[in-house]
């Protein structure tokens, strides 16, 4: 039999187990983080990783106080023992302080060995929440041992309950062609291998009891971005890991800011790559171009190890809250799911959901209620677009008609005669549309076009219900015309008036 730990579960397997056999679950294509206990160097860093049933903390140890005695011994003695506004502590266990009875000033994420009634064997291991002055039974250094510089959030979430299941060195492991990622179900896995198969975040501002919004719409576009479960690295630098897919997004403001450390996952606000997830592996400056979105509680590893072109599995706390293009009976569970109260315009009769407010997440969670606006579901009208013929084209078409944050979107309808029906959406202007997947020989019946750069009505989106061998969807020659997808429903679209909003849902099959 050999051991190893997965996600930092302890299994004990049969010699000669591949990696498949422990991963029955595992996303298809995402990689995983290997470590083998020879690149376990005995070189440590001065930092200590620190497991809790609320999460995954690293300290960094600052060599003052007496220590932290008797690693890993104490562990299994490690329950929350009490918790307030201003710190919690763990314990108790036995150590060899010498208390001195006066209080110091400490800061948030320091670590302290303090103890009860002055008595060194009741000692605590304390973290502080919030800046304050406190005597938690300390030697005269203060007993601040280190300071939690990544995974900060967590120690808002600790709850009764919880408790400490790992201390451990972090070890550098510079030896990176034996620990590494992969995605080869047929490796063996060695004794003592460790095995990391995802990265967890917590969002910004997110707690079991309470929510802060001041980081609302950089968590909502990271819930987003990710909301495929899947990280792909489109960059890896020794300080970060950058999912770029969703880079070059408008509308990305200042917001919440703090230094960049390890673990901590921000937004991009500017430039080119504005709308980029970005994922620390090492401690970096505050800047203004980075909004605040999370921070990694589970899978460091894996964010360290990562390497360009690598799709990793990815879990954000809480999941995105976005009801639009559900019928409103989906959406009613939904949020009764999320303990939030859901307010519609109307009831009667079968509706899809075509706005929500508020429209972030952790707005909605915080305030416990959502209003939505309905509309009759024979006035929404279903679509399939083709990334696959026509990517570039799909994704204008989504970025301006709502559908690329949601799954309702709407349109204006410009123009309608004989079978062809036109739409105007908000194009901004200058907005690229490269042709690509023109029609050749026919414009197929149904076929959904919008008009590109080559003539001057680009950004015209059309239909056109029966085929036609000249003219496309917009009523343009074929080589103004790119073919994005099909219109589902037709026959609503006989009812549609000129200078009505049409609202539109995508199907994705």
């Amino acid at each position: 039999m050999i051991t190893i730990h997965l996600d930092g579960e302890r299994l004990e397997l049969a010699e000669g187990s591949r990696l498949s056999s422990i991963l029955s679950r595992h996303p298809a294509g995402c990689a995983v983080a290997v470590i083998r206990p020879a690149t376990q160097e005995q070189t440590k860093t001065a930092n200590l990783a620190i497991g809790t049933t609320a999460g995954e903390i690293t300290v960094e140890m600052s060599g003052e106080g007496d220590g932290l005695p008797g690693l890993p011994e104490i562990t299994e003695k490690l329950a929350l023992h009490w918790s307030d506004r201003y710190a919690a502590a763990f314990g108790p266990f036995p150590s060899s302080i010498r208390p001195l009875r006066k209080p110091h000033v400490y800061e948030r994420g320091d670590v302290i060995l303090g103890c009860g009634g002055y008595e060194p064997e009741r000692s605590y291991l304390i973290f502080a929440k919030t800046r304050h002055s406190a005597d938690h039974g300390a030697d005269e250094s203060g007993g601040v041992m280190g300071k939690v510089v990544s995974g900060r959030g967590v120690l808002d979430r600790f709850t009764t309950g919880d408790r400490i299941t790992k201390i451990e060195p972090v070890v550098s492991w510079a030896d990176t062609s034996r620990s590494y990622t992969t995605t080869d179900p047929d490796l063996i896995l060695e004794d003592g291998m460790q095995v990391v198969t995802r990265i967890e975040i917590v969002a910004q501002g997110y707690a079991k009891d309470t929510i802060s919004t001041e980081a609302a719409a950089s968590v909502e576009h990271l819930l987003l971005a990710l909301q495929s479960g899947r990280f792909t690295v489109g960059r890896a630098t020794t300080t970060h890991v950058l999912d770029p897919h969703l880079a070059g997004e408008d509308g990305i403001s200042r917001e919440f800011r703090r230094p960049r450390l390890e673990g901590s996952v921000t937004i991009r606000n500017t430039g080119k790559g504005a709308g980029g997830v970005y994922i620390y592996r090492a401690d970096v400056p505050n800047s203004p171009a980075h909004n605040m979105a999370g921070q990694v509680v589970h899978g460091i590893e894996l964010v360290r190890l990562a390497k360009e072109h690598d799709v990793l599995s990815v879990n954000v706390t809480p999941h995105r809250i976005s009801l639009l293009g559900r019928p409103l009976t989906a959406a009613k569970e939904i949020a009764t799911a999320a303990g939030i109260t859901l307010k519609s315009d109307k009831e009667e009769g079968e509706r899809i959901i075509v706005s929500q407010e508020p429209g972030t997440t952790l707005d909605a969670l915080n305030e416990r209620l959502v209003t939505v606006t309905t509309a009759p579901v024979d006035k929404v009208i279903d679509i399939e677009l083709d990334d696959v013929a026509a990517p570039l084209s799909c994704d204008v078409f989504r970025r301006y008609t709502g559908l690329k944050e949601h799954d309702a979107g709407m349109m204006p309808v410009f123009f309608k005669f004989d079978d062809v029906v036109l739409f105007k959406p908000a194009i901004a202007a200058g907005t690229k549309i490269t042709p690509e997947n023109q029609p050749v020989d026919e414009a197929p019946a149904a076929a959904l076009a919008i008009t590109n750069d080559s003539r001057k009505g680009a950004g015209l989106v059309g239909v056109r219900l029966s085929a036609n061998k000249e003219f496309g969807p917009t009523s343009e020659p074929f080589e103004g015309t790119n073919i994005i997808g099909k219109v589902i429903d037709t026959q609503k679209l006989k009812k549609v008036k000129e200078r009505e909003t049409v609202y539109i849902r995508e199907v994705r099959r």
